[in-house]
């Protein structure tokens, strides 16, 4: 097999500054080393409602919560601290600094590997060489964290023998990776920490943990560190990477009320609140609710606010038995909701007594819905969020039969029911249209992507969950194609929920609240803020249309729908307060 004339192409120029979608900006630098640092002087900068700050390999990303407009201006602001920040020398205190620059001579750590991958084969085949070459030459030197990134505690290693050419991602990328996979990707080698969609071409597997939630540094590996790979003696037999138990009930949290058992759990039925917000530094996912607009929707209703804990159910809902008198909302995609077998009207507060039992059956319209109930869900927290994360597994996790729901304390006014069309409902049988800006490499793809974009139905494929919905043309014929160098690979740099991604195959991938920190593959577009709702509604089998629209018309939009919002709750229920 030809060896494949790969190269990098950087996503950004240097100095450059770029929108990735409607409130995050895409910054070039040379390479990692500058863009820790240029991370460090954002974060000192304290630029208002900042979210997110992700070095890539070479670029920064920088996020903001949604706002209606501003971008111009801190556009401006980030120019000038890129400026300052990458015009100082590099110091010793800059090698020092919580370690995120490598030092001449960072640790040392060897990890023991079974080079035995499903994609070895190919690997040697693309380098021209055996398998046992390939295996000799990953485990010739020490590697170096160049950045850590895209899952929890993923690390980048680079310093592979020239003699490795850089291999391609793969074309398609596979819906789940194992933890321990041990991969090599454009020029680069790392360890999948936790199981996790991924295109990297997989030679390996190791039993080393190299990312726990509950230990500081929580990521085993920083920047500047250094990467050993040996070879396991024969029949070895390495540990899987261990995973908690997915039916363990978490300890209860203080000074919380049980507001129900779960009797039936439903299809997947997981906790989620406002979501992790200074965490993507190390890979961790922001996850929260697929759905952003159900979910404040259904906490605005029983008195919470808006980013509280709430219940998120996907395609068929849990039946719960109540333990404490209560009340409940559910919203989002028009489930069948019964209090003891009898109907409720969706869309408005319900009180639930202790010993009814309230079932939330199959969603007739959308995939998702949310259960608000007085006071908040609450459970264990994790980087400073209960969410449960689909990506990497933090959080609670879907909920198991018999597992107990816990809430605060209610915190009246509650509102009565929600105005019409408030909710992100979509029509049975119609396609969703979610509207989106253009992404950040147009250069990479072939003139007219955004027309053909436009003029293309996609179908949700089967494999999507919350990391990201998988289409594919209605037509059957992949649409969108990439310039002028097909074989060029990116720089990994910091993503954005709604970023669309375009694989080697031409198959959009649309990146949901779990999506990995960090992503190689070309941006054709990202979803606007205001359409996030609609995005998280979106069902296998269902039939998605993408249309653009300028950053304008995206703040226009995001100011309409939180109009809507904040208007959507009609009336207070009444309440007999002792």
């Amino acid at each position: 097999m030809e060896v494949p004339e790969v190269r990098e192409v950087r996503s950004v120029p240097v100095g450059e500054i770029r929108r990735l979608g409607d409130h995050a900006l895409l910054v070039g630098v040379e390479g990692p080393e500058e863009a820790r640092r240029l991370v460090r002087a954002v974060r000192a900068a304290a630029v208002g409602d900042l979210a997110e700050v992700v070095g890539g390999l070479a670029t920064v990303m920088v996020a903001f919560e949604p706002t209606a407009g501003g971008m111009e201006q801190r556009r401006m602001i980030l120019a000038q601290v890129m400026e300052e920040a990458l015009a100082q020398p590099v110091g010793r205190a800059d090698h020092e600094e919580e370690g995120n620059l490598p030092a001449a001579e960072g640790p040392l750590r060897f990890i023991t590997c079974a080079f035995d991958g499903p994609d070895l084969a190919e690997v040697a085949a693309l380098a021209g060489c055996t398998t046992a070459r390939v295996v000799e030459l990953v485990t010739a030197q020490p590697l170096t964290v160049a950045v850590v990134g895209f899952s929890p505690g993923f690390a980048y290693l680079e310093g592979l023998p020239a003699e490795l050419p850089r291999i391609p991602r793969r074309a398609r990328p596979r819906a789940r990776v194992a933890a321990g996979s041990v991969a090599l990707a454009n020029g680069y080698a790392a360890v999948y920490p936790t199981a996790s969609p991924g295109g990297w071409q997989l030679i390996g597997r190791t039993g080393a943990v190299l990312f726990d939630p509950t230990t500081p540094p929580y990521a085993q590996l920083a920047p500047g560190d250094r990467v050993q790979f040996t070879v396991a003696a024969p029949n070895a037999g390495l540990e899987p990477v261990p995973a908690p138990p997915a039916d363990a009930q978490p300890p209860a949290p203080v000074s919380a009320r049980a507001v129900f058992v779960v009797d039936e759990p439903g299809l997947r039925s997981v906790l989620q609140d406002g979501g992790r917000r200074g965490v993507a530094a190390l890979g961790v996912p922001g996850a929260g609710p697929a759905d952003p607009d159900s979910h404040q929707l259904a906490n605005q209703l029983v008195g919470n606010p808006p980013d509280a804990g709430t219940l998120e159910v996907t395609a068929r809902g849990p039946t719960l038995r109540c333990l404490s008198a209560t009340f409940v909302a559910v919203i989002g995609a028009a489930p069948e909701v019964r209090l003891d077998g009898q109907p409720v009207a969706g869309g408005r507060v319900v009180p639930v007594s202790a010993g009814q039992e309230l079932r939330v059956g199959s969603i007739r319209r959308g995939f998702r819905c949310y259960i608000g109930v007085a006071g908040g869900l609450v459970g264990p927290q994790v980087f400073g969020s209960c969410a449960s994360d689909q990506l990497c597994g933090l959080g609670p996790g879907p909920l198991a039969s018999g597992a107990r729901l816990f809430a605060g304390t209610m915190q009246p006014p509650l509102g009565d029911h929600l105005g019409e069309g408030s909710s992100p409902d979509v029509a049975e049988g119609e396609p969703i249209v979610l509207r989106v800006v253009p992404g950040p490499h147009p250069e990479r793809f072939a003139p007219g992507v955004l027309t053909a974009l436009a003029s293309t139905r996609f179908s949700v494929g089967a494999e999507s969950n919350r990391v990201g919905l998988r289409l594919r043309s209605a037509a059957g014929d992949p649409p969108l194609g990439v310039a002028p160098v097909p074989a060029a690979e990116l720089d990994s740099q910091g993503v954005v929920t709604g970023a669309v991604q375009v694989p080697p195959d031409g198959d959009p991938v649309i990146l949901l609240s779990d999506h990995a920190t960090l992503g190689g593959y070309r941006v054709v577009a990202v979803v606007v803020a205001a359409d996030l709702g609609l995005l998280g509604q979106c069902a296998p089998g269902r039939t998605v249309e993408l249309v653009p629209i300028d950053h304008d018309e995206a703040a226009e939009a995001l100011r309409r729908r939180r109009r809507q919002l904040e208007t959507a709750v009609v009336g207070h229920y009444p309440l007999a307060l002792a």
